[in-house]
């Protein structure tokens, strides 16, 4: 096996297009190799230290972008997302156990494909949507659209959720802009 530790999205973005398979936390990987669910990668890249994934901002317009590596435990204990998005920040208090929400991310509890994704529900009713970067460029997503079924994603494995966005809040009901994306809501 090997393990490109990486520091930049660049030399992340490189590993991913050799074949390498992400890893953050590394909650679910290591969990679905010791129960024989999925051997390890030949190749990983850990992108735990690529500081622009671990970053929690506000947007122009007032919203969330919340970088891919950010910690559940970090969404948890963040005061602004507690009070603006406290959705969001219940979510990720109920991820695994605090060793794994000190480790798991957001990115990964996404791209993870599962239905057990503790984050999922908040992001869609927030009308979030994935900034989604690979070495052919960048593109949004609705996360709405990113599940298609159990441990299915829609996106291709070379492709990494950067960034996520969520729009300003409204009040305490919040809208989700999902025109023009299938999802569960809309349908």
């Amino acid at each position: 096996m090997s393990l490109l530790i990486a520091t930049t999205l660049d030399d992340a973005l490189a590993a991913l297009a050799a074949g390498a398979r992400p890893i953050a936390g590394g909650t679910d990987l290591v969990v679905g190799a010791r129960h024989g669910k999925a051997p390890l990668p030949a190749s990983l890249v850990a992108i735990d230290r690529i500081e622009s994934l671990r970053t929690t901002a506000r947007s122009a317009d007032g919203g969330l972008v919340i970088g891919a590596g950010v910690s559940h435990h970090t969404i948890e204990t963040d005061p602004t997302i507690g009070a603006e998005w406290s959705a969001l920040a219940d979510a990720s208090a109920l991820v695994g156990s605090p060793a794994t929400r000190h480790v798991g991310t957001l990115g990964g509890n996404v791209m993870n494909g599962s239905p057990a994704m503790d984050t999922g529900a908040p992001l869609v009713v927030f009308g979030a949507e994935a900034e989604l970067v690979s070495t052919a460029g960048l593109r949004l997503l609705m996360v709405a659209a990113i599940s298609i079924g159990n441990k299915k994603i829609l996106v291709a494995i070379i492709v990494e959720v950067h960034k996520k966005r969520c729009p300003t809040p409204i009040g305490t009901v919040y809208a989700a802009q999902l025109s023009g994306h299938s999802s569960p809501l809309n349908q």
